[in-house]
């Protein structure tokens, strides 16, 4: 899994700098779909959450607690200072932060995949899960930019990983879930103790789940649920 995930994240990485070199310097000042975040301040943090995930293969390396985020509201002064760079900083950091994770990730031994660590909601997870949690960051945030991709065309970049990427979330999800099972044509997850299917595809499923969608476009007996993330 770790290969075929490493090379998936390559990809999105690539498709990040593509969009990101792509857009005028003004763009980067407008509103993401996020509220509250331009898109300045969504390409930082695509960054930082790259140097985050490092932090986690370190440990899972070296055994010794590395915390993905700094103390307090480290993680979030560190976006807002970022986020005021120039466009040409706030790119040339977006591509070097994610060429340093993924030289890390190819240098980690197999006992360093199945190490364990923590997320930062305090959730054990192990290294692999890490490499996981990255594939969600860049495939979310991407439709999240709003800069020429929705969900349908964000997940389709993830392919197959999308099973693995909603899996690890409902097992790390901070949230009490509720009981149902959760379709996309191809694969399905059980939340709780399981109980009737609620049907949607991969672009509608994973906004659903990460709170950017109201689920009125999948069928079925859809729960209310906050958000996994």
């Amino acid at each position: 899994m770790t290969t075929t995930a490493l090379d998936r994240i390559r990809e999105l990485h690539d498709e990040w700098a593509r969009v990101a070199q792509g857009l005028p310097d003004a763009a980067f000042g407008e509103p993401s779909a996020l509220p509250g975040w331009t898109r300045a301040h969504l390409f930082t943090h695509v960054a930082r959450n790259a140097d985050a995930i490092g932090n986690l293969l370190t440990w899972a390396e070296t055994g010794v607690e590395q915390p993905m985020y700094g103390p307090g509201t480290a993680r979030d002064d560190a976006i807002e200072a970022g986020a005021t760079r120039a466009p040409a900083e706030i790119v040339a950091d977006l591509v070097a932060s994610g060429q340093r994770l993924t030289e890390h990730a190819a240098r980690l031994s197999e006992e360093a995949w199945s190490a364990p660590v923590r997320h930062r909601n305090g959730a054990a997870m192990t290294g692999v899960d890490a490499l996981t949690l990255r594939l969600s960051e860049t495939t979310i945030h991407l439709a999240d930019l709003d800069a020429g991709h929705d969900f349908d065309s964000a997940t389709a970049l993830l392919g197959d990983h999308l099973d693995t990427v909603i899996a690890t979330l409902i097992r790390i999800s901070p949230r009490q879930l509720p009981s149902f099972r959760l379709t996309d044509g191809a694969h399905t997850w059980t939340f709780g103790d399981g109980g009737e299917l609620v049907t949607g595809t991969p672009g509608t499923v994973l906004p659903w789940l990460t709170g950017r969608a109201d689920g009125s476009a999948l069928s079925g007996p859809v729960p209310e649920m906050e958000s996994l993330l």
